[in-house]
């Protein structure tokens, strides 16, 4: 697994005094995203993203946060088109999010925006940061809207994930690329939940975990280590339009 906030190039505080006559314009492309191989995921989001993506878990001890898996090798998302459109349907709300993000002081969360995207502007060009009145705009409203939901969300994966730890359900694991010229890529540095712990806990710990929604949460994040084999095939039509050897085997297993 590789970087995660590297989308961010210069997030700084949205103010009136530097943004009083700032406007963001929608660009039509994730081209932003090109040098990332996976992104955090809320627990909201599960259901969504079990249809396209592994989900998995990375992070140390104590930090795990669920994350999407987008590439197979390192700085390379599978899921940009030619035209750097989305490949899927549902895109991550970590992707959606961008170009604006919380950051945080002492107690306060401080609405930022990365002026190097592409459509930031002061031309009048798209949506308007704030009113001639110097308050914050309708646009900045719903982008506030959007983050502080986001961020309750982070917030109750954080929870979920304490809680899966707390049970010891997870294990380091190991995606293996095997090219049809025998060269070998190892994806590592996440974990997974084991079946066999999972089907080990005792029952009132898995009545817990039915009471709170998080063994469907559990079960979809297991379905979704299927998607390395799609993961696959994205590979190697991408390596096939490259006019580079294509990728002949998949397996996920236990690190170590």
């Amino acid at each position: 697994m590789t970087k995660q906030l590297l989308i961010y190039n210069t997030a700084v505080p949205v103010s009136r005094q530097r943004h009083g006559d700032a406007f963001l314009e929608a660009t039509p492309h994730f081209g932003f995203s090109s040098g990332i191989n996976s992104v955090p995921l809320t627990a909201v989001e599960f259901p969504m993203a079990v249809h396209d993506y592994p989900i998995v878990f990375a992070g140390n001890p104590g930090e795990v946060t669920p994350a999407v898996i987008l590439g197979l090798r390192g700085d390379q998302n599978l899921f940009l088109t030619p035209d750097l459109g989305w490949a899927v349907r549902y895109i991550p709300a970590f992707i959606r999010r961008y170009p604006f993000v919380f950051s945080r002081n002492d107690d306060r969360f401080l609405l930022c925006v990365d002026e190097q995207y592409e459509g930031f502007n002061k031309e009048g060009r798209g949506q308007r940061f704030f009113t001639p009145e110097g308050e914050p705009g309708p646009f900045v409203n719903t982008v506030m809207a959007f983050l502080q939901e986001y961020q309750n969300q982070f917030q109750r994966t954080q929870t979920f994930c304490a809680r899966i730890e707390q049970l010891g359900l997870l294990e380091p694991m190991q995606a293996q690329v095997v090219s049809d010229g025998g060269e070998t890529t190892l994806l590592s540095g996440f974990q997974a939940v084991s079946r066999t712990k999972l089907k080990a806990l005792a029952a009132d710990k898995l009545a817990e975990l039915v009471a709170t929604d998080e063994l469907e949460l559990l079960y979809l994040h297991l379905h979704s280590m299927n998607n390395f084999e799609s993961l696959k095939d994205r590979l190697v039509a991408k390596t096939q339009s490259q006019a580079t050897n294509g990728v002949a085997v998949v397996e996920t297993a236990p690190a170590g």
